[in-house]
């Protein structure tokens, strides 16, 4: 069964990594995430597919943005 996670983003930070990891009051999975690529021609996508793989130790092809593509607030599948 496939995994949503919503997730914030911060551009332009020092280094990437990943800033919480929390859930809300219903049981929803949200991050906060710094990524240290500009966010331009999906280099922050990219970079933060990149990070939540190795955070969640899963692969990086399992993991979709399905919402949020050009936004700093986005949804996240891993399936």
């Amino acid at each position: 069964m496939p995994m949503k996670i919503s997730v914030k983003v911060i551009t332009h930070a020092k280094k990437s990594e990943v800033v919480s990891d929390d859930v809300d009051l219903f049981g929803a999975r949200i991050l906060r995430i710094k990524i240290s690529q500009p966010p331009e021609d999906g280099k922050a996508n990219k970079a933060l597919i990149e990070l939540i793989a190795e955070y969640l130790n899963v692969k990086k092809n399992t993991i979709t943005i399905i919402a949020g593509e050009k936004s700093t607030h986005k949804i996240i599948e891993i399936k």
